[in-house]
């Protein structure tokens, strides 16, 4: 059988291409040709974690837009936003060299991150199949479908298999950003979900196909299905901004369950103001942690004591036994995997969400932008892993002004609510060590993503085969 040739096109930023990513080793392994469509910086950042992944680069129109050498991803700007309409507008100036790319040398199927809606008319004209990767879940995709912009009651959606009612309105013009893209990708002949279908579940997946007339695939979850050394699982999306020795070793010595992680991704930017209320909540609770905080840049002219005006007085000092902090990237998936690590304060983006469901971590759910209130509610509702911190403000992007904060008093309750031991803390931690398993089971042989990845194969190599010609076929 002739290998499949097929080329990955990841949107720039972590979150998106990390997964998919992990996806494009998931065909490598099974002896096809994957090719990842990326640009120079973000080849480096791949070769790092994914070494036997093919790479083919295009140039990013840093130069012309003015951007510093460097940023060829909204992840990397880190704490200064200036730059995000030129880096939105650079990604937009990607299309005409990577369909130059495929049109002087197509491949058998192109699988394309669905913010890139171009790639399903560039397949049609080739004659090829185009596959949507979704980094949603799918329970999410069906909620954003379902919401009524046009009601008052925009929040509630009660015509999914789960009805739920959202702890924010989302926000019109993200919402109507994302019925787009999620209409467009129908073009698609299919679409991937890093996911496992035992956490979206059955109904959703039925839900979605029987409304659209769509098939996805379940492949995920992707932390779990590359076998790599610990060194690149660390660096997976970034290099680490601390050792993964230093993390590890500062686990090791602590209690099974006894510390908490907090990260909130790499494009959930929080103002001061709040990250002074989660240091005073966090050591109000009394429980151990590390907590991932964006590298604070600063002013040139800032002394050190005003660039970190965002902790209290003394506090790593006060909490040099008890917490970590770390100023940048972090090795998510190697921290997680930790057994000293009892749960996770997250932003719910999907990426966290399934790597801590896969790790067996219960969480504490903050979202913040993007589909992640929906997540939210498959974390504590619907599949019953999690509690609501109490979030409420939906912005449409992670950065800038913020008008609700959430309290020291409320961040405190909430850990001490799953981290106290307490007899609903402990179903949680349960029910979320039962998803590992499910996890862990989807992605083995004979398990519901692995057996997805081949049907999803032979359904590629059927569409391919289709369109040679037969050996009997009379030339000329």
């Amino acid at each position: 059988m002739e290998p499949l040739k097929l080329y990955f096109i990841h949107y720039p930023t972590a979150g998106h291409m990390i997964p998919l990513c992990d996806i494009a080793t998931l065909f490598a392994s099974r002896g096809h040709h994957a090719t990842i469509i990326t640009t120079p910086v973000n080849a480096q950042i791949i070769r790092k974690s994914i070494p036997s992944l093919r790479l083919h680069t295009v140039p990013f129109p840093s130069q012309e837009l003015g951007l510093p050498d460097g940023i060829e991803s909204l992840s990397s700007l880190i704490d200064d936003i200036r730059h995000f309409p030129k880096v939105y507008h650079a990604i937009s100036m990607l299309q005409p060299p990577i369909e130059q790319f495929v049109e002087q040398h197509p491949p058998d199927c192109i699988v394309a991150d669905f913010l890139f809606p171009w790639v399903h008319d560039l397949a049609n004209k080739l004659n090829i199949p185009s596959v949507a990767f979704n980094g949603f879940s799918l329970f999410a995709i069906c909620a954003i479908r379902a919401v009524n912009l046009e009601s008052s009651d925009s929040f509630h959606i009660p015509s999914i298999p789960h009805p739920i009612s959202l702890n924010a309105t989302p926000p019109k013009e993200l919402t109507q950003y994302l019925k787009l893209m999620l209409e467009s990708q129908l073009k698609s002949h299919a679409i991937i979900i890093n996911n496992f279908a035992e956490l979206d579940g059955q109904d959703y997946i039925r839900h979605y196909e029987k409304t659209t007339g769509h098939k996805t695939w379940h492949l995920g979850p992707a932390s779990l299905i590359s076998c790599r050394t610990a060194q690149e699982k660390a660096e997976r999306g970034m290099k680490s901004a601390v050792s993964m020795q230093d993390c590890v070793s500062w686990l090791d010595s602590k209690r099974v369950n006894s510390v908490l992680y907090i990260c909130f991704g790499s494009l959930c930017h929080f103002p001061d103001e709040q990250l002074y209320e989660i240091a005073c909540g966090m050591e109000a609770s009394g429980h151990e942690f590390i907590w991932v905080v964006p590298e604070k840049k600063g002013k040139e002219h800032e002394s050190e004591e005003e660039k970190e005006k965002w902790l209290p007085r003394g506090f790593e000092e006060r909490n040099a036994e008890k917490g970590m902090i770390i100023r940048g990237w972090a090795p998510q998936v190697i921290i997680l995997g930790h057994p000293a690590v009892g749960a996770f304060i997250t932003h719910c983006g999907w990426n966290s969400t399934v790597e801590a469901v896969s790790e067996g971590v219960p969480m504490l759910t903050w979202p913040v932008h993007g589909e992640q209130f929906y997540n939210e509610k498959l974390i504590t509702e619907v599949r019953g892993i999690g509690v609501e911190v109490g979030a409420a403000e939906w912005t449409t992007t992670g950065f800038g002004e913020r008008y609700q904060m959430l309290t020291r008093d409320s961040i405190q309750k909430a850990v001490r609510r799953l981290m106290d031991g307490a007899d609903q803390a402990l179903e949680i931690r349960r029910r979320a060590k039962h998803f590992q398993e499910k996890a862990k089971q989807a992605v083995r042989v004979g398990g519901s993503s692995h057996n997805n990845l081949t049907a999803l194969i032979h359904d590629l190599i059927r569409l391919r085969d289709a369109k040679l010609p037969s050996p009997d076929t009379p030339k000329g």
